[in-house]
């Protein structure tokens, strides 16, 4: 995983993981990141609908966006706070 410069959204692929690796693995990549930034997590786990919210609404970060994807997965978007 790379951190993106300021502009650029990190991509977290955790498609294929259950919970709860898909939040865990969102919950790390948002603690090297600054404030303000976005991260993308595509999830397959059918209870991410219901962890990425309220692990947001915890740690104080933003859920954007929650788009369908390919295979089932979900597209969530996720801002820093």
């Amino acid at each position: 995983m790379q951190i993106p410069s300021a502009d650029a959204t990190l991509r977290i692929d955790a498609q294929g993981l259950l919970c709860p690796l898909p939040v865990l693995k969102l919950r790390k990549a948002l603690r090297d990141l600054a404030p303000g930034a976005q991260v993308q997590l595509l999830a397959t786990d059918p209870a991410a609908v219901i962890d990425v919210p309220h692990f947001c609404q915890q740690g104080g970060h933003e859920l954007l966006s929650v788009e369908p994807s390919e295979n089932g997965a979900r597209l969530f978007t996720v801002r820093r706070g």
